[in-house]
Order: structure tokens, then C-alpha cells, then sequence
């Protein structure tokens, strides 16, 4: 059989018909990204249909161990896609493997990990002699979970089980016939480096850093056939290697400035598309499930027990962070306690920054200053009808950004060049840094400063300096008490929810309201607690401060004649 007649081919095309809305859209393009390659119409990379023959010669050879049939006849349409594309995809500047890195971003239930398995028995025999494969994962049980797919389908393939071709160890699995060699490996530092890796496998990136897969991709450095296979669901937290991942493969698919020239990366991300993250659409839309588990298209069984799941999210709050981040690969934090705001709410109203909007506004600030050694904010907003526009800034401290990117386990590093951060000082803010930065706003952004809100608390020789400028700011101080907080906290909350409130694309500032949490007085009077909240909040913090000024022109345009 030819490769345009198989399995794979047949599942790209579907996936990129327009009427299909049950495949998300950067699997659609990574699908008409192939199949240029397969229709020969790329100048970089072709498909081999030798290896495609051999490929399916094994794939007759090896039996699946649940249907006790050769894989060739019962593999999920999704894997024939991954599978074929990382075997049979070769560069024509020297018939090496094309993709460098296979991305899975898929939900629990859909086979990844069998599917994983099942490349290392395909790479160990296709790959040449030998070779050394790795998988790597957060801890040494979660890893070696690879290593039991592998055993499951060898025992029940008698071609393979035979005794010449593989040796099952405890440790380790030996492929006699190229001796070569999988090891499973736990997230240690001490033994990811010094190994060389013709293949590895990331498996749940979302609940662990960079390290282990740099320190993988760094062996292969000197390699000309080389994988890294990265496979996850989504996970709670903001800050993880498969954030990053996907974010180098959407800009890859998107062919985004240097991410255009270099195209050896292959992903399939299962995730449901922006425009149903909107409105709670996950409690009804059946393409939130059908994007996000490819498997539940063709299994009514599957997707049944998913539809069961989602009812029990959308009645039970404490089960919801598990369905939608395992089940439907919507990043989602809910810890059980009292949220200031759903972070799906808030991600709702972001934009693309339009440096053309802010020329003339009439604008309030908002001022959260910190201890010395701690991080920064400044936000700035404006009106628009009954519209509230926002723009917020980090400061942190540049020779406690490593220690605070892992304390927080926050990168601080992304969110500088993002433009959303700035480092500033050493050990401790420079204050001076701060202080320029918003002097420089009316001609930076070219807006006109009403005022600024602050927290007396470290605060009163900046504020200081502001008022004694050449081009002095009228500082208003805000009493940090729930009285006096929970207005501006109850309106940011009501315009976030009415998507009456828009700010520029700002990572830090979600980040900052997922930690954000409330408390309530005995008035039943609403504040964020810091002390309370799990994480940083200052980002949240100044931009109720800057929303405090706003709402008093709002209610009172003669503020500014009022001692506060």
C-alpha cells in the first residue's frame, strides 16, 4: 500500500475539511502542513514509501494486547497521523528524520502512553543499531509506565516475544536484533545529564520544568536521526515545560518570525478552539469534548463517560479542575477555596495590544509597591463609554529573578521579554526605575494622568517624588481595608463578567489573578488577601487601586478636589 492510500493520509484530509469542527484548528494545520509533504509540494522534506511498507510489514507483526489483532487494523486514526509522520517524513538535504520533536497534547483516556510504547518498539527495529532510548517523567513509577506499555505489547506479539528480537529486563528492555536499548529515568538531575538519547519520551511535561527535556535534547545535539517525543495533558499550575511547548508549536504552525524558517516539529494539540473557552460553552458544547479527545469521535463509550464527567463538573465546583483540565485540556485552577475570579473569565478579555488606543485618553494609575526585595506594579486604565480598558506592568528585582522563577515557579524570564515585566535594581527595586517609568507614561503613551492610587505602605517617598515633578501626578492614598476595597474590587469583578473590560495580552496579570483569592469582612464587605492568596496578586492588586480612581470620576468627576 502507498502512503497516500493509509490511514494517516485519510485522517488528514478529514481533519482538514471546513465542515469538520470536532478536529481543533492547529491540528487542521499541522494536517495541511503534512500533507504538502505527502502531495510532494514541499521543498524541505518528502515521505519515504520504503519505510512506510516496512512500517506497516510491523505494524501486521505486532498484535494489540486488549483486541488480540494486529496493530494494523485497530489503531486509533490520530496515532496512524503521528506514527507515520515520524517515521516516514525525511529531509531531502540528507534523508534524515524530518521532525526533530513530536508534541502530543492530549487528554487522559485517549492511549497516548500505549501509543508511546508502541514508537520505541517501531524506533528500537526501524532506527538503526545501536541506538538508546529514554523515557523521562516527574517521578521513576509515572515513567516506568512507558516501559509497561512496551512489555504488554511484546508479550502479546509472538513475532517479538520469541526471544531473538527482544530482551525484557527489570531495568531496562534490549532490542537483540539492533542492539539497542530503553531505559526508563526518573526527574533527577544528577542522571538526566551524560546520557545520549536517540529517542526519548517526556511523558506528562505539564507537571514538570524544562530541564529534562533540554538536558535529552542536549545529547542529541551531534545526532543526525533524532526524536524527542513530548506527551501531556494539561495541568493547573502556570508555569510548566508543556506550556512552552505548545507555545514553540503553535508559532511553528503559525510560521512566526524565526519559528517560519524552522519547521522539524510536529504537533498534534488536542485543545479545544478560543472561540469555545467563551461563555462556559464546556458545560454544553460537544466539540469542547470531540477536540480535546480525538478518541471520543469514534467511541460512543468514551464519549458518554465524559459527558457523565461533565455533568458532575458543572454541578460539583471541586470536581471541575480535574474534568477540564484532564478530560477537556482547558488550563483551569480551582483549589477549593474562595477565587476572586475564574481565570477562564478573565482570559476572555484580553486583546492585542493597540499602542494607536491609548493616544489622548484620560487615564488613572494604580500603584502596588512592595518590599524592597519583592515585586512591583503598575497599572494604568481608562473609559470608553461603559467600557474599562487596562494596562499593567511587573517590576522585579534582576538579580532575584532565577531565585523567584523557581520559588513561584513563575518565568520570569518570558514575562520580561513579553514586555509585561522589567527588571530593575539588584537585590532590591530600584525604586528610581519605577518612579521614571511613571513619569514617562503621558509621553510614552501619549495619555493625560488624572491620578494615581496607592498603598501608603512603602509608598510615601515615591509618592513624594511624584507630586514634586516637573510634571507632578495628584497621588491619591487608598486605605487598604475592605471598607474602602470593595467597591472597585466588586465593579472589576461585575466588568470582567460582563466582558466590559479589555486588557493588553499580559501573562503575568492571569497569572496573578488565578492566585488571587478573596476575603470577606463581617460586613460582607469583598477584598483580595495577599496573605491569603496563592501566589503573588500585586498585578491585581494595582489595577483595583487604578479601578478605585476610575469609578470615583465616574460617580464624582470633582474627585480630584476631594482630600480621600
Amino acid at each position: 500500500m502507498e502512503i497516500i492510500d493509509g490511514q494517516a493520509v485519510k485522517y488528514a484530509l478529514e481533519c482538514v475539511q471546513p465542515y469538520n469542527d470536532k478536529v481543533p484548528k492547529y491540528v487542521k494545520k499541522q494536517c495541511a502542513a503534512w500533507l504538502e509533504i505527502v502531495q510532494d509540494s514541499d521543498d524541505e522534506a518528502y515521505v519515504d514509501e520504503q519505510v512506510y511498507k516496512v512500517l506497516c510489514s510491523l505494524l501486521q507483526l505486532i498484535i494489540h494486547p486488549d483486541f488480540d489483532k494486529p496493530m494494523y487494523e485497530c489503531m486509533e486514526s490520530y496515532a496512524w497521523l503521528l506514527i507515520t509522520a515520524v517515521f516516514c517524513t525525511r529531509a531531502r538535504s540528507d534523508d534524515s528524520w524530518y521532525y526533530r520533536t513530536a508534541l502530543l497534547e492530549i487528554c487522559r483516556k485517549n492511549f497516548k502512553t500505549f501509543y508511546a510504547g508502541l514508537i520505541f518498539i517501531l524506533g528500537m527495529l526501524i532506527m538503526g543499531k545501536f541506538g538508546r532510548y529514554f523515557s523521562v517523567a516527574p517521578d521513576l513509577k509515572l515513567s516506568k509506565e512507558l516501559q509497561i506499555a512496551i512489555r504488554k505489547i511484546i508479550k502479546s506479539s509472538p513475532s517479538l516475544n520469541d526471544g531473538t528480537i527482544f530482551k525484557l529486563l527489570r531495568s531496562e528492555i534490549r532490542c537483540l536484533a539492533t542492539d539497542s536499548e530503553y531505559t526508563p529515568l526518573a526527574y533527577s538531575k544528577d542522571k538526566m545529564d551524560g546520557k545520549l538519547a536517540n529517542m526519548f519520551l517526556a511523558d506528562e511535561a505539564g507537571a514538570m520544568d524544562n530541564y529534562p527535556i533540554e538536558a535529552m535534547r542536549s545529547s542529541q545535539i551531534n545526532m543526525k536521526n533524532k526524536l524527542g517525543i513530548i506527551l501531556s495533558t494539561q495541568y493547573p499550575n502556570d508555569t510548566n515545560a508543556l506550556i512552552d511547548e505548545i507555545d514553540i508549536a503553535k508559532k511553528t504552525l503559525d510560521r512566526v518570525g524565526a519559528f517560519a524558517k524552522n519547521r522539524r516539529y510536529f504537533a498534534l494539540l488536542f485543545e479545544p478552539d478560543d472561540y469555545l473557552l467563551l461563555n462556559d460553552l464546556w458545560q454544553t458544547d460537544d466539540r469542547v469534548i470531540y477536540q480535546s479527545n480525538p478518541v471520543a469521535v469514534t467511541s460512543r463509550n468514551l464519549f458518554e463517560a465524559l459527558c457523565e464527567k461533565r455533568t458532575l463538573a458543572i454541578l460539583y465546583e471541586n470536581m471541575r479542575e480535574n474534568f477540564l483540565c484532564k478530560h477537556c485540556n482547558i488550563p483551569y485552577k480551582g483549589l477549593g477555596v474562595e477565587v476572586y475570579i475564574d481565570i477562564m473569565a478573565v482570559r476572555q478579555c484580553r486583546r492585542t495590544e493597540d499602542l494607536a488606543f491609548w493616544r489622548g485618553r484620560r487615564v488613572w494609575l494604580g500603584l502596588d509597591l512592595s518590599q524592597s526585595d519583592d515585586n512591583t506594579s503598575l497599572a494604568m486604565v481608562t473609559f470608553d463609554g461603559e467600557y474599562l480598558y487596562a494596562k499593567v506592568w511587573g517590576f522585579i528585582p534582576a538579580d532575584r529573578i532565577e531565585f523567584k522563577s523557581k520559588k513561584e515557579k513563575v518565568n520570569y524570564r518570558k514575562l520580561i521579554r513579553d514586555g509585561v515585566c522589567f527588571e530593575c535594581g539588584d537585590n532590591v527595586i530600584d525604586y528610581g526605575f519605577v518612579e521614571c517609568f511613571v513619569l514617562s507614561l503621558s509621553q510614552a503613551y501619549g495619555v493625560e494622568v488624572v491620578g494615581l492610587g496607592f498603598d501608603r505602605y512603602n509608598a510615601i517617598s515615591t509618592v513624594q517624588k511624584l507630586e514634586s515633578a516637573p510634571n507632578p501626578i495628584q497621588c491619591v492614598e487608598i486605605k487598604q481595608h475592605s471598607s474602602v476595597l470593595h467597591r472597585p474590587t466588586k465593579l472589576l469583578r461585575e466588568k470582567i463578567l460582563q466582558k466590559k473590560i479589555f486588557y493588553d495580552e499580559n501573562e503575568l496579570l492571569e497569572i496573578n489573578f488565578s492566585n488571587a483569592r478573596c476575603t470577606k469582612d463581617t460586613n460582607l464587605n469583598q477584598y483580595v488577601n495577599k496573605k491569603r492568596s496563592a501566589g503573588k496578586v500585586d498585578c491585581v492588586v494595582s489595577l483595583i487601586n487604578a479601578v478605585f480612581l476610575a469609578q470615583l470620576e465616574m460617580e464624582n468627576p470633582s474627585w480630584s478636589a476631594q482630600i480621600f
